[in-house]
């Protein structure tokens, strides 16, 4: 049995990592409000870059917010890519500067992104570049604030971007878009308070040109934004988060296809910590980095679902175990693990969430964790490798 035992507590050690990681961020960010815009004054000329793909139905809105804080120097460049919609025809009429792209073989928002980048460059290019989806609204001044974050730290920046569920949301969707809200909201203000670097997130990310041209966007990674703020990070330019610009977007009501949208995120978010977490880890010992140590242990946490199914599942072998060693030792250190890391769950439910989910749908969150089953186990018998775009309906 002592065999069972070395390996419970080796599997628990990797367990024990991330969920730590996440009880720390956590509690850093706890009491912490910082209010949108302020005061921002830039002196940068910004390219607003958007990648559209079919997007008629939301493209206008989005555009609507970014117009009115742009100056004249600015561009707001939307790239239609492989679109056979009205999403270019709706983006001209928005005063935004248009350029098609058609490329079947080659699909993805990073090679919309790398087109736009090369139109960019051929003509004046900008100081500052910041990324928006052609579905968000923005709040008011979020592209002074992120400009001038750029222009003081010379590194990329990362606005607060949120998604919100219907206002008639189901149980399901408020848990969800509480588990968003910890992931983009509370983690990161966590590490911004220890003065250290975030993830990109998709959306809201600013750049200084200089570094952003320097990057490789052309390929078809399903979360090409982690994977371009790690590679920035190994160059030396780590994601700064900026909870005073704020990005938002809608969960879609349909749930067919929430469904495909979960499955593209949470499938390239497991490819990448699997992939990108080494990675991470030898860099940072290379340069010795604090802050490529801390992105290598925040890529290593998985989503809230994953962790939490792992410690449930870990709990009940650790009761095994006790019954066939007699050793109370792993039970104790999975009540321990458990405990704070259901303290962290309710410490950021009650600083960031409750106006989301209320008490009693909280406790539904192990029934929220067992339905995701058969998406994780996709993950390992068939997973999402290619980059899919998520339709609207």
């Amino acid at each position: 049995m002592d065999i069972f035992n070395s390996l419970f507590v080796v599997i628990y050690c990797f367990l024990a990592i991330p969920a730590l990681v996440f009880v720390f961020q956590v509690f850093f960010a706890s009491g912490v409000i910082e209010p949108l815009g302020g005061n921002a004054q830039r002196y940068s000329r910004v390219a607003v870059l958007m990648p559209a793909h079919n997007e008629e139905l939301v493209i206008t809105n989005t555009l609507c917010s970014i117009a009115p804080q742009l100056r004249k120097d600015d561009i707001l460049l939307v790239v239609a890519d492989n679109c056979s919609d009205n999403t270019a025809v709706l983006a001209r009429e928005c005063g935004a500067k248009v350029i098609e792209r058609k490329d079947e073989n080659q699909r993805g928002k990073g090679y919309a992104l790398n087109f736009g980048l090369q139109f960019l460059e051929n003509n004046t290019p900008p100081d500052v570049v910041i990324i928006i989806d052609a579905d968000c609204a923005l709040s008011p001044a979020c592209i002074d604030v992120l400009a001038q974050q750029v222009e003081t730290e010379q590194r990329p920046v990362q606005a607060l971007d949120i998604m919100v569920s219907p206002e008639n949301k189901s149980i399901t969707q408020a848990i969800a878009e509480f588990a968003w809200l910890v992931k983009n909201h509370v983690r990161p203000l966590g590490l911004k308070r220890l003065g250290l670097p975030c993830q990109l997130m998709g959306t809201g990310m600013a750049f200084p040109w200089v570094i952003l041209r320097q990057a490789n966007l052309a390929h078809g990674n399903m979360v090409e934004d982690m994977k371009l703020g790690i590679d920035l990070a190994v160059q030396g330019f780590s994601p700064l988060f900026c909870p005073t610009a704020l990005v938002t977007s809608e969960f879609p009501n349909s749930s067919e296809v929430t469904n495909e949208q979960r499955k593209r995120w949470e499938h390239g978010h497991l490819s990448t910590i699997l992939s990108e977490t080494p990675r991470l880890l030898k860099a940072a010992l290379k340069q010795r980095s604090p802050s490529l140590l801390s992105m290598a242990l925040d890529l290593s946490i998985p989503p809230l679902s994953v962790l939490g199914l792992c410690l449930i599942v870990m709990f009940i072998v650790s009761i095994v175990l006790t019954i066939f060693t007699g050793s109370l030792t792993p039970f104790i250190l999975m009540v321990i693990l458990i405990s704070t890391f259901a303290a962290a769950v309710f410490s950021a439910w009650y600083g960031f969430g409750r106006k989301i989910v209320s008490l009693k749908t909280l406790c539904y969150v192990p029934f929220y964790i067992l339905r995701k089953l058969p998406l994780y186990f996709s993950f390992l018998i068939k997973r999402q490798r290619v980059w899919v775009k998520t339709e609207r309906r």
